[in-house]
C-alpha cells in the first residue's frame, strides 16, 4: 500500500484516543482523518479511495452499532469496532452485519493494524467489483431493444430455433442479434455470458424445452 491510495476514518469520541491511532496509522504510513461523533462523520467529505472505519461503540450522539446499521445500505468502508464498551451480544451483531473485527480497548497494535489492513484490502476488492459491474451495465445499455430481448433467452439455454420461435423472427436473424450480444459483451463463450447475465441479475424467465434443433 503507498500512503495516497486509500484511509482510515477514526470515529472516537476520546481525543487521546484519536490522537493515539493517529500517530500509529502514521507510523505504518497510513492517512487518517478522525471525528468525535458519528455525526461529524457522516457529514464530512470523504476521499474516493479504499478505506477501513474505525468506530467506537460509545459515541455522544449515536451507538456505533446503530450508525453501521444505519450506513449498511450505502456504500461505506468495512468497519473495524474498537471499543471500551465491548460485550458477547455486541460483538456479535456487529460481525454478523458485516465488521471486519471487533477489538475491545486496549488492544494490540498487532491486531488493529490487522484488522485494517484486512478492511482495506476488503475494500479495495469491492470497489474493484463495482468498477467491473459498472463497466458491465454499461456494455448492456449498448444492446438495441432486440437484443436485449435475446440475451435472456440465450442464457436460459433455448436452442436458437426455440429463442427465435419465443421472439417471432427467423432463427438466422436470431443468430445475428446472438453473435452482436455476444460481441458487445465482450463474452467469450455462452458460459462467459451466463456469467454475465447473472452479474447484471437478469431475470432469466425460460427454460430449456425438449425438442427442436
Amino acid at each position: 500500500m503507498t500512503r495516497g491510495d486509500h484511509i482510515v476514518f477514526i470515529v472516537d469520541d476520546d481525543a487521546r484516543i484519536r490522537e493515539a491511532l493517529s500517530e500509529l496509522l502514521a507510523s505504518h504510513g497510513m492517512r487518517a482523518m478522525t471525528f468525535g461523533s458519528a455525526g461529524d462523520y457522516v457529514r464530512a467529505d470523504k476521499p474516493d479511495v479504499p478505506a477501513c472505519l474505525i468506530l467506537d461503540v460509545e459515541l455522544p450522539d449515536i451507538n456505533g452499532l446503530d450508525l453501521q446499521t444505519q450506513i449498511a445500505q450505502g456504500d461505506h468502508p468495512p468497519i473495524v469496532f474498537l471499543t471500551g464498551h465491548g460485550d458477547i451480544p455486541s460483538s456479535v451483531r456487529a460481525i454478523k452485519h458485516g465488521a471486519v473485527d471487533f477489538l475491545t480497548k486496549p488492544s494490540s497494535d498487532a491486531d488493529l493494524m490487522a484488522a485494517i489492513e484486512a478492511a482495506i484490502a476488503q475494500d479495495r476488492e469491492k470497489r474493484s467489483e463495482r468498477a467491473d459491474l459498472g463497466v458491465l451495465r454499461e456494455r448492456y445499455l449498448e444492446l438495441t431493444p432486440r437484443e436485449r430481448e435475446v440475451l435472456p433467452l440465450v442464457v436460459s439455454g433455448l436452442l436458437n430455433k426455440q429463442a427465435a420461435a419465443e421472439l417471432g423472427i427467423s432463427e438466422v436473424t436470431l443468430e445475428i442479434h446472438r453473435r452482436n450480444v455476444m460481441q458487445k459483451m465482450e463474452a467469450a463463450s455462452l458460459a462467459d455470458l451466463v456469467r454475465i447475465a447473472e452479474r447484471l441479475q437478469i431475470p432469466i424467465t425460460h427454460s430449456r424445452r425438449a425438442g427442436g434443433n
